[in-house]
């Protein structure tokens, strides 16, 4: 296999990872939905910033010590569910739908951001990625190992920003549809609430078994 067609495969699979709807997608939605375009791509920079940080543990060879030691990673998975279970519960809870002009937006762009960069950083889709995909592409005969990873540590952070920033494009316009129609916007609430405390029940049991 050349270079190129490596380059290339590794998109293809990232691609497949990021479309598939998961914790990170639901947090930008939920803020594109919640408090615009803009509130949506400041989520999409913050989970880039995530990214990046996987990107450097990869690297480093912290997520091979992780696989080494599983207890470990069980441990990321439960604080992960925690985490998805307490940001479902507050939408749950929350008396106002997505798009409602009444809804006052208390969050500032730098609470969006580190809250996004969490979120990133406790999803367990991207721990499973770096420990059974990332270490794959990192191969000797390509050159020096730390500028293999910074090249696809660039992939990563373009493929987020394309495919985020285009769910916070599209959420950002339906924000403002919803607007006219806010029982639609609470259904929608609703429904995003109950996938995140779903996803961290299941995310929380893969965990409590690990131990």
């Amino acid at each position: 296999m050349t270079e190129y067609a490596h380059l290339w495969l590794f998109f293809v699979i990232l691609l497949g990872v990021v479309l598939l709807p998961g914790l990170d997608m639901a947090y930008v939605l939920g803020s594109a939905l919640t408090g615009g375009r803009g509130q949506g791509m400041i989520a999409v920079t913050g989970m880039v910033a995530g990214g990046m940080v996987h990107v450097t543990v990869g690297a480093l060879g912290l997520a091979a010590l992780i696989n080494y030691f599983p207890a470990a990673f069980n441990a990321i998975l439960l604080a992960g569910a925690l985490y998805i279970a307490w940001i479902g519960i507050a939408v749950l809870r929350s008396s106002s739908g997505f798009g409602n002009r009444e809804a006052v937006v208390a969050r500032s762009a730098s609470a969006t951001f580190r809250q996004a960069a969490l979120t990133n950083l406790l999803n367990p889709k991207a721990y499973l990625f770096m420990l059974a995909i990332f270490p794959q592409f990192l191969r000797p005969e390509y050159g020096v190992l730390w500028i293999q990873a910074v090249v696809l540590g660039i992939i990563i952070a373009l493929t987020q920003a394309g495919v985020y920033g285009s769910v916070a494009f599209v959420a950002g316009g339906l924000r403002e549809w919803m607007q006219d129609h806010p029982r639609f916007g609470i259904r929608l609430n609703r429904s995003v609430g109950a996938l995140l405390v779903l996803a961290a029940i299941a995310t929380g049991m893969d965990g409590w078994r690990g131990l």
